[in-house]
């Protein structure tokens, strides 16, 4: 048996030799001893492996833990980080019938919870002011000279332009969507229009812009995106289990689903303007219709929509009912009034021979003006004079005709269809005339109480208007509220009354309509909604991007730990199993030298004289 010499050059080098004079029984292991020297090794190896991967799973662990990620977030009153690289941008121009103005929005990386909405909020410049910017006259001027539409809104492209990074520019979708002015021009003239800014937007402008991007939207989609924007403003989107908000069970549209869907509950939204009135709120159940024709009706004033990002989802399918009544608005709605006084009284005053209202000193008897309020209405030609009576009542009575009421069943304003509402588990806010009609010089603005209302109106119509101007004058109504506002709130305050509670047949007791001017101190507009609705399916997207990543990320540090570790652990195994089989194959010589009957002799010689033979190396 000859001596055996160990050789290693990893990690540094080194050589020995054993001689088996002092390890005899090393060297002729039985195979009990080879065994525990090999279990022996496989739990050194196993040790060291698990005291790894106990390691490297416990940082995996906290690197994939949901708790642990963190997203870049803009809050509602800092200043916009542009240097952020996680936000992402948009622009929607909003083409309106007096001016168009450009809005940018802003919003980090979705969480990757597909029940949660993109977090878009408005861009804030250094000053924390909105990034909004506002030209002059509305797109529809143009009518007649259409290949001026691109120069026209180039300023307000240019604005944007200039506050978001440029390196985000092509990431950044730009809706153009125009409203009311364009919607009464011939399609022919509105089609000239949209194609010069599809032509020549993408020229001048590197943002995700496509033919589909620029339309004209109806009154429909517009009161949608103002009923998307304000709920979801409010949170109301957010289907998380919370005791102290209101739910609501929703038999969602199009779903085979047996059981309803118990969700948070969207407040329904009322805006008076000057010109027009608008009404839109969720419809949560199924609906029947009195006719057919009342069907037909029905499907052009409901909108079903789903605002969730993956298509096959129904938590944020919703069913919403959104009318509009032009002619109903404050101002309006006086004119009709007015126009129907002088008509009515110069007819009279032609069949009766009377001179009611043409001279200040027999004046037309106004219940809807203040006290001893004196106006003049009425074309040059037919001038009428007028003296309030301040009679709150009365002008109640004197408003309702111009509702236009039928007898349907459930109709509203001008006799349009309008579908049940759960007065007792819905909440509406009110806004533009709601708000200033309460608010402005009868400083009840918030939570709408019809007694407190109607009693307040009723003072006010009482006053006489020397009593108001002197008030006025001492700075005791609202900033903002002017002479104007003063001489019609009476009217205004009967008007808003009778279509609230007539037209709009809410009852006297109800408690939940909210005035306002802003929701959470912000000035919502239709075009969060637009945008919101618009990039519906993003988050699929960074959903999606975030599983492969997750994935690619998971593969190479598998990878890696498979180089360092597992590489390690099999490198050692196999030199493990090569010692053992050449103990092994000794042990085989060994035995067959025994029974040749050489071993008795060699050995001890061997021994004793130290009789060198070829050394065995073995090389790790």
């Amino acid at each position: 048996m000859g001596r055996i010499s160990f050789s290693c050059l990893f990690p540094a080098s080194w050589h020995f030799s054993l001689s088996p004079v002092g390890l005899p029984r090393l060297l002729l292991p039985s195979f009990r001893q080879l065994l525990f020297l090999g279990l022996l090794a496989g739990l050194l190896g196993l040790l060291y492996l698990l005291l790894v991967m106990g390691k490297g799973q416990y940082s995996w662990a906290s690197q994939e833990h949901p708790s642990h990620r963190h997203f870049a977030r803009v809050t509602d009153v800092d200043a916009t980080d542009t240097s952020n690289p996680d936000l992402n941008y948009g622009l929607v121009v909003d083409c309106g019938s007096s001016g168009s103005r450009v809005f940018v929005y802003c919003w980090p990386r979705h969480n990757g919870n597909p029940h949660d909405l993109l977090d878009i909020q408005q861009m804030r410049d250094l000053h924390r002011k909105p990034v909004v910017m506002k030209i002059k006259p509305g797109i529809s001027d143009l009518a007649t000279t259409p290949e001026k539409a691109s120069d026209y809104i180039y300023p307000l492209l240019s604005f944007a332009a200039q506050h978001i990074p440029k390196s985000k520019h092509q990431e950044t979708p730009l809706y153009i969507l125009c409203t009311a002015g364009m919607r009464v021009l011939p399609e022919s003239q509105q089609e000239a229009l949209l194609e010069d800014l599809r032509t020549d937007i993408p020229v001048h402008f590197n943002f995700l812009f496509s033919d589909s991007h620029v339309e004209v939207i109806s009154g429909k989609q517009e009161g949608v995106y103002a009923w998307i924007g304000i709920n979801f403003v409010l949170g109301r989107f957010n289907h998380v289990d919370d005791e102290n908000e209101a739910v609501v069970e929703v038999q969602v549209p199009g779903s085979d689903q047996q059981e309803a869907l118990v969700r948070k509950r969207t407040a329904g939204v009322l805006d008076m303007g000057g010109v027009s009135t608008q009404i839109a709120y969720e419809v949560p159940k199924t609906v029947s219709f009195a006719s057919p024709q009342q069907e037909e009706v029905a499907k052009n004033l409901l909108a079903e929509f789903n605002l969730g990002c993956d298509a096959h989802r129904t938590e944020h399918v919703y069913r919403v009912y959104v009318s509009t009544f032009l002619g109903f608005g404050g101002n309006a709605a006086r004119q009709r009034y007015e126009e129907s006084v002088v008509g009515k009284t110069l007819a009279r005053n032609k069949l009766l021979g009377q001179r009611l209202g043409e001279t200040p000193d027999s004046p037309y008897l106004d219940p809807c003006l203040p006290l001893d309020l004196q106006d003049e209405v009425g074309p040059p030609g037919r001038r009428l004079h007028l003296r309030g009576t301040g009679d709150f009542d009365l002008c109640r009575q004197l408003l309702q005709p111009f509702l236009n009421h039928t007898n349907e069943t459930q109709a509203s304003l001008n006799g349009v269809y309008q579908p049940p509402i759960d007065y007792r588990n819905s909440q509406f806010y009110g806004f533009s005339e709601f708000y200033y009609c309460t608010e402005d010089v009868l400083r009840m603005g918030g939570t709408y109480n019809a007694t407190k209302y109607s009693r307040a109106a009723k003072s006010y119509c009482a006053t006489q208007w020397r009593t108001l101007k002197e008030r006025f004058d001492r700075g005791l109504y609202a900033s903002h509220a002017d002479l104007h506002r003063l001489k019609y709130q009476c009217f205004k305050s009967a008007w808003m009354y009778e279509v609230f509670h007539s037209g709009f047949s809410f009852p006297a007791a109800y408690e939940n309509l909210r005035t306002a001017l802003l929701v959470y101190d912000k000035e919502v507009q239709w075009t969060l909604g637009a945008i919101l609705y618009r990039t519906r399916f993003l988050p699929l997207r960074d959903i999606q991007q975030e599983i492969l990543k997750g994935a690619h990320s998971h593969w190479r540090h598998s990878f890696s730990f498979v180089n360092n570790h597992y590489l390690f652990l099999a490198c050692f195994l196999v030199v493990l199993l090569s010692i053992l089989l050449y103990l092994l194959r000794l042990r085989r010589i060994h035995r067959r030298t025994n029974q040749r009957g050489v071993a008795t002799a060699s050995s001890p010689q061997w021994a004793e004289q130290g009789l060198a033979t070829p050394s065995v190396l073995v090389t790790l």
